[in-house]
């Protein structure tokens, strides 16, 4: 499928085909694909459980408060938000940028380079993804409302604003996935009908994670899909400037 294909194919799939199965392998790979998606920043504080055990696909199906779409799928993949491990993810891709500067950049700028990537990635990236009951988060909305005076500057900065950023980032990689299984001929539906306690419960998640997205897959029915797709008009979406 070309992406115009890939994106009038994907739809919301309610009820999956039991006789059509899929296969595991393909959706792995569709998530390998999904790690292409870009990230706030690169911090990548997302990870994804692919579910076949069916014992584990009951225990969502549950969570998911028994929708049909969550009863009749083949696969499920749940996405989850990892903003309790933003420390080693920044410290992961400084190194990575530290090694890529010596590698790819002129001699005479690696210096200034390798600065900038210890102070973006040592030091601001840990101040902005740490929680502090939300008192941290004001102090910097101040501060970037005083800077914001004087210069542009980054106002979403409260733990509430950046929780949100990490959310956006895990939903890119969702949106990724469901294109890369459309691309297959697999259908998805992408829940947020769910009981968060239960879900993280039924795969053991710690404390720290939270839940972004329930994706279920499998092949269609004929009834898997209500209807024809409304979207508000182009016209009402689309501004020109």
């Amino acid at each position: 499928m070309n992406l115009q294909e890939m994106l009038n194919h994907r739809r919301a799939v309610r009820h999956f085909d039991p006789e059509q199965p899929i296969d595991t392998e393909r959706v792995r790979q569709c998530l390998e694909l999904a790690t292409l998606a870009p990230t706030s920043s690169n911090m990548q504080l997302w990870e994804c459980y692919h579910v076949t055990n069916p014992e584990v696909m009951a225990l969502l199906s549950h969570a998911c408060l028994d929708q049909l779409t969550a009863r009749s799928a083949k696969e499920m993949v749940v996405f989850v938000t990892r903003q309790d491990l933003y420390r080693q993810h920044a410290e992961a891709v400084r190194r990575f940028e530290e090694e890529n500067t010596r590698r790819n950049s002129p001699e005479e700028k690696q210096a200034k380079r390798l600065k900038k990537w210890n102070l973006y990635y040592g030091k601001v990236m840990p101040l902005l993804y740490s929680r502090f009951l939300g008192l941290k988060g004001g102090l910097l909305k101040l501060l970037a409302m005083a800077v914001g005076c004087f210069r542009p500057i980054v106002r979403q900065v409260s733990e509430a604003d950046v929780r949100v950023v990490v959310h956006k980032s895990c939903a890119l990689a969702v949106q990724t996935f469901m294109l890369a299984m459309s691309e297959q001929g697999y259908d998805t539906c992408p829940v947020e009908g769910f009981d968060s306690r239960l879900v993280k419960k039924a795969l053991g998640l710690p404390s720290g994670a939270e839940v972004n997205m329930v994706v279920t897959c499998g092949i269609r029915k004929p009834d898997g899909v209500w209807g024809d797709r409304y979207r508000q008009p182009f016209s009402q979406t689309y501004h020109a400037v």
